[in-house]
């Protein structure tokens, strides 16, 4: 008898865990992550667990949004204790690394004068010995570097600690991912399948190929007490199916936030993917997931932060996806983890590393990495990279949050790269401080004063106009934003009409009317037609 075939429902997402603790970069990379089971998620734990009613105080007002505060009213304490338990016990190696960590740097800090770090070796924390290199930088200042491929090889690499969430939504609500942790519910399915898992492929073909519910939830290990809600994620009706573009110009849609898609009838390139789900009702219009091709050539990520790259979106996506372009590092310093390694060890294929004024070629296509200033709080990071894309002549710019800290880098870039037809700036110029998304790699406490200073803030009017003059582009848009509902949980981002970079990107965006520059600030959707020889069609 010939199974029935079904189709995964449009709003089931696919929700990567990593200790019940919503994903992100920095909890794939094992010494990131170690600081920050003991930095960020055992701190909010051990906070709630103390005084979980001001937690609930704290989530209900606006002005703490995206603050460590745990998003379950106050309730659910033993459950939290639970969590914290499980932790404990499960993420032990994890924790007594990141404590080595701190012995090693107060070490280095304190002993290490200038001379030899040879002698150094024998002090190393036993546990990082054999994973860390002593250096000074030129100016005698202490530190170490990991090597990071060999820790994806240790005991340190805490893949069991990855979980899949199955969950049907109907809005854009959600607690702020940071803060709160993803605890049983009546509604959710958690499959304890690491993220490389093949099943999760199978799943996501599934909302455009119809498959077989029984052969899907046994690859996935779907427990007889899950099998009833797991079942109501599929339905008999076909989706929408995605008709190829075949035209003979560039095709440009805005999918929200730092999210572009650029498509002619021989290649589709994507930018930092973060897509919102189809199949309930929203007050902004939108593309989806449907509206991505069947086959994606090229996917680029700009930079390490948690809304420009979202798993959540990638995972579901990693089937389609020819090539991952990311950008190069090797540095093995804490703070900035290789990308490669982590999508690699995640089950993508194909990552390619793309450094500063290196190009790739495919088609009729040349992307070249431009450097990436600012928006890290001043560390030393190498994992960002902006994206020149040429089509033929015609040519987008994608700088992504870049803050243009010193505008003749980039002049000395537009000598090699010449004019852009198409500009993208992010100007989410408030940022939050250092120690929001860094502060669990800290080894002691920075003073407020320093760590308000250092902020992941984007371009003002003022910066993203260097950007205009030199780089001349006939058309230039706002975006990275934050601004669209579905990015809340995420970005904690909720702008006022007098809110800095609203005020701000007004401001670049009359500007540029002023010249004759085709501007906007984007939000929600956009599709624009390029023909390849610069002329704008519609």
């Amino acid at each position: 008898m010939q199974q029935e075939l079904y189709h995964l429902k449009p709003n089931v997402i696919i929700g990567p865990l990593v200790d019940r603790w919503y994903a992100w970069t920095h909890l794939i990379s094992p010494a990131t992550a170690a600081m920050n089971v003991v930095g960020r998620h055992l701190k909010i734990m051990n906070s709630y667990l103390q005084a979980p009613q001001i937690h609930a105080a704290a989530v209900r007002n606006p002005k703490m949004l995206g603050g460590p505060f745990m998003d379950y009213g106050g309730k659910r304490v033993e459950e939290v204790k639970q969590l914290k338990q499980d932790i404990i016990k499960n993420q032990a190696n994890a924790i007594e690394f990141a404590q080595a960590v701190t012995e090693l740097d107060k070490m280095l800090k304190t002993q290490a004068k200038g001379y030899s770090l040879e002698g150094f070796y024998d002090k190393v924390p036993e546990i990082l010995k054999g994973y860390v290199e002593l250096v000074y930088d030129l100016n005698n200042n202490p530190s170490y570097r990991f090597f990071e491929s060999l820790l994806y090889k240790s005991e340190f690499y805490a893949k069991s600690s990855q979980s899949i969430a199955l969950w049907m939504t109907n809005n854009d609500e959600r607690p702020f991912c940071l803060s709160t942790p993803q605890l049983d519910d009546p509604e959710v399915v958690h499959l304890d399948i690491a993220f490389d898992h093949p099943g999760i492929d199978v799943l996501s073909r599934m909302k455009r190929e119809a498959g077989s519910i029984d052969e899907v939830a046994e690859l996935l290990g779907v427990q007889p007490k899950d099998r009833e809600l797991f079942d109501t994620f599929f339905t008999k009706k076909e989706h929408p199916k995605y008709e190829k573009y075949t035209g003979s110009k560039a095709r440009m849609r805005y999918l929200g936030h730092a999210c572009i898609l650029i498509e002619t009838k021989d290649v589709s390139i994507l930018v930092d993917p973060l897509i919102s789900y189809y199949g309930y009702e929203s007050s902004v219009e939108h593309f989806s997931d449907f509206d991505l091709p069947d086959v994606i050539d090229y996917v680029l990520i700009t930079h390490n932060h948690q809304d420009h790259i979202v798993f959540e979106t990638l995972l579901p996506l990693r089937h389609k996806i020819r090539h991952l372009i990311v950008p190069a590092t090797n540095s093995g310093a804490l703070q900035d983890p290789s990308l490669k390694l982590c999508f690699e060890n995640i089950g993508f294929k194909n990552v390619l590393e793309i450094d500063e004024l290196q190009e790739i070629k495919f088609e009729n296509c040349t992307v070249t990495g431009l450097p990436f200033t600012g928006e890290h709080s001043d560390l030393n990071i190498r994992a960002k990279i902006c994206f020149h894309v040429a089509i033929n002549k015609f040519s987008f710019l994608f700088v992504a949050d870049s803050r243009v800290m010193e505008p003749r880098l980039y002049k000395h870039v537009q000598r090699i790269i010449g004019d852009v037809d198409v500009l993208f700036l992010g100007m989410e110029c408030d940022g939050a401080p250092l120690s929001w998304l860094y502060g669990p790699l800290l080894t002691e406490d920075m003073p407020r004063d320093n760590d308000q200073s250092r902020r992941l803030a984007g371009s003002d009017f003022e910066k993203g106009m260097h950007l205009i003059d030199i780089f001349h582009p006939k058309e230039a848009y706002v975006y990275a934003m934050g601004q669209e509902p579905w990015l809340e949980f995420i970005s904690s981002i909720r702008y006022a009409a007098d809110s800095k970079p609203i005020m701000q990107s007004n401001m670049l965006v009359e500007e540029c009317a002023k010249r004759n520059i085709i501007t906007e600030r984007l939000f929600g959707e956009k599709e624009l037609l390029y023909d390849y020889e610069m002329m704008l069609l519609s």
